[in-house]
């Protein structure tokens, strides 16, 4: 507290000392980042080519003079910041609000890339399933979203804690083997802190819409980790509208959703509209077309995160389990040239048509 006034009239004198431009995106993980590892089925892609043998044309040979006035023309930057082939780089492809990247790679070379992205930006990795395909980041705050003035300016450089916002972000990444390449999803999930009483003396987390602006800066960020240029990026994230393209049917006492698209697209996005309203992929069988999901407490989850402080970690009276919910199976099945989604418990048979109509409704809500 005696260092108070000192700070004060620091942050008076020296307003403009600091001004530099606040991060749309600015996530930074109070716990030291973990070293990456690959899971034991996949591979790593190799982080270094100055030992690789140069591609030829033509005779099949090569000189050494030709190969070093080749890569001294390419950028530096782009030979340190691609870490795959980038000849065909990669590309979006959407299907209504949905977007998703199209890289030209196993998904094998896929997975550490993406780990180490999330890890870049600040995010730690808190989930991996090579299984199902799913790298899912912790809890984390955007302290872009901190408004910045000349005392916080000056007191956040000293106490990085003093200051934080009422929101925290979570991003799971679907892997997917296409046809054309490895299909990468990006779905955001959010909580908001709120007041409970009058006096505002009580808060409590609750769960807010996911974020399409916020999975599309992800990537166009993990487009050009891929080696994609930033102009081109931009345009490639261009909103395009589409016509609906989903529908509720009425189902005996329940309902199924009907999608306008083949069983391979179809199955797609609704994983990813599985990972935006909350609910965990245990397993998949898609030769079935079934994901076998369990519903995610939001409260419980965000309970969870790793970085709680100290404090929080002295209370160890607070019991963090709770009972799981049940598992579902979400089936996706061919019908002519479309697609239809039904809900079903855990041993395939029909679920309860309560169960049916609050799953369909917000799958709609993703897919139409």
């Amino acid at each position: 507290m005696r260092l108070l006034p000192l700070f004060l009239m620091l942050a008076v004198a020296i307003p403009g000392c600091s001004s530099m431009e606040s991060k749309k995106i600015d996530y930074k993980s109070a716990e030291k980042l973990p070293t990456l590892e690959v899971p034991p089925d996949l591979t790593a892609p190799t982080g270094d080519n100055r030992y690789a043998i140069p591609e030829t044309q033509g005779s099949g040979t090569a000189t050494l003079s030709t190969y070093s006035r080749e890569r001294k023309a390419a950028p530096a930057a782009a030979t340190s910041a691609t870490l795959l082939p980038t000849q065909e780089k990669a590309r979006i492809e959407r299907s209504g609000t949905q977007r998703w990247l199209v890289v030209q790679a196993t998904p094998q070379e896929v997975w550490p890339v993406i780990k180490d992205f999330w890890q870049e930006t600040g995010l730690l990795v808190n989930l991996e399933s090579p299984e199902t395909g799913v790298i899912e980041t912790d809890w984390a705050e955007n302290r872009a979203k901190i408004p910045q003035d000349g005392l916080r300016n000056l007191l956040g450089k000293v106490f990085d804690g003093m200051y934080s916002t009422a929101e925290r972000d979570k991003f799971r990444t679907r892997i997917e083997a296409g046809k054309d390449g490895t299909e990468i999803y990006i779905s955001h999930r959010g909580m908001i802190e709120v007041f409970t009483t009058e006096g505002k003396d009580q808060t409590k987390w609750q769960p807010r819409p996911s974020d399409p602006e916020l999975e599309a800066e992800m990537l166009r960020r993990l487009m050009m980790r891929f080696g994609v240029e930033q102009q081109r990026a931009d345009t490639l994230l261009a909103v395009q509208q589409t016509p609906e393209q989903a529908r509720i049917v009425k189902d005996g006492n329940g309902s199924v959703l009907e999608m306008d698209e083949g069983f391979d697209r179809a199955w797609r996005r609704v994983g990813l509209a599985l990972d935006r309203v909350g609910f965990a992929v245990e397993d998949r069988d898609r030769s079935k077309g079934v994901y076998f999901v369990r519903y995610i407490d939001p409260e419980v989850d965000n309970a969870s995160k790793k970085d709680e402080g100290f404090f929080a970690s002295m209370a160890f009276w607070r019991d963090k389990k709770a009972p799981s919910s049940p598992q579902l199976q979400i089936v996706v099945s061919e019908k002519g040239e479309k697609s239809v989604v039904k809900v079903a418990a855990a041993d395939g048979k029909a679920a309860d048509a309560n169960s049916q109509n609050r799953i369909i409704n917000l799958l709609h809500t993703e897919l139409k």
